[in-house]
C-alpha cells in the first residue's frame, strides 16, 4: 500500500507561525516604526547626528529592538523616555511635538500584535516603505513635507507680522504725492519765502 507524502508548498511554509517569525516582523515593525518617524528623519536628513547620522538611526533601530528583548514589560512612557533621550543625546533634537508618544505607541501595539500572529500592520508599513522607493534614504522622503510645514509656520509668522496682505487686484490707483516743500536758506542763514503755487 504507497502512501502520498504531502509536502508543504512555498506559501505554507512561510505561513507557519513561529517564534522567530513573530521576532523577525516585530523587529522589522520597530525599524519601520523609526524610519517612517519624521523628526528623525529630518535629524538624519540635515545630519543633525554628525556625518554618520544615518548608521546612528540604524544603531538607534537595533539598539530599541535589544532594549525591548531584554524588557519585555517596558511600557508606554518608559519607551518614549528612552525615544526622546535618544534623540536629544544622539541628534540634539528636543522632540516636543507627542511624535515620541505616538511611535512608543506604535512599537508597543506592534509588539503585542505580533505576539499573536497578527502582522497586518507591519506588512503595511513594509508595503508603504516599498512604494515610497524602499532602497532610497528615508529621511529624503520627509525632507520636503518637513520643509512645507516650516515655510507654512514662517509664512504665517510672517502674516502676523503684517497688518493684512492686499491682493494685487484689489490694488488702489496710485495717487501722485506732492513733495513737500523744504525751506531755502540763504548765505546769511535767512529764509527765502516763496509764493504757493496752486
Amino acid at each position: 500500500m504507497a502512501f502520498a507524502t504531502h509536502l508543504p508548498g512555498p506559501m505554507e511554509v512561510s505561513s507557519a507561525l513561529t517564534p522567530a517569525k513573530c521576532q523577525a516582523q516585530f523587529e522589522l515593525g520597530i525599524t519601520l516604526s523609526l524610519f517612517f518617524w519624521p523628526s528623525l528623519s529630518l535629524a538624519v536628513t540635515n545630519n543633525w547626528g554628525g556625518p554618520d547620522s544615518s548608521d546612528k538611526r540604524e544603531w538607534f533601530a537595533q539598539t530599541t529592538i535589544d532594549l525591548l528583548n531584554e524588557n519585555p514589560d517596558a511600557d508606554g512612557e518608559w519607551l518614549e523616555t528612552f525615544l526622546l533621550q535618544v534623540m536629544l543625546d544622539e541628534f540634539e533634537v528636543n522632540v516636543d511635538d507627542e511624535s515620541g508618544y505616538e511611535v512608543a505607541e506604535q512599537i508597543l501595539r506592534l509588539r503585542r500584535d505580533c505576539g499573536k500572529g497578527d502582522f497586518k500592520e507591519v506588512e503595511e508599513m513594509k508595503s508603504k516603505w516599498d512604494n515610497k522607493g524602499g532602497k532610497e534614504d528615508m529621511g529624503k522622503l520627509f525632507e520636503n513635507k518637513e520643509r512645507n510645514e516650516e515655510d507654512d509656520e514662517t509664512d504665517a509668522s510672517e502674516d502676523d507680522d503684517e497688518d493684512e496682505d492686499v491682493d494685487m487686484e484689489e490694488a488702489p490707483q496710485l495717487v501722485r504725492v506732492k513733495e513737500p516743500v523744504v525751506p531755502e536758506v540763504d548765505e546769511d542763514g535767512f529764509t527765502k519765502v516763496t509764493k504757493k503755487k496752486r
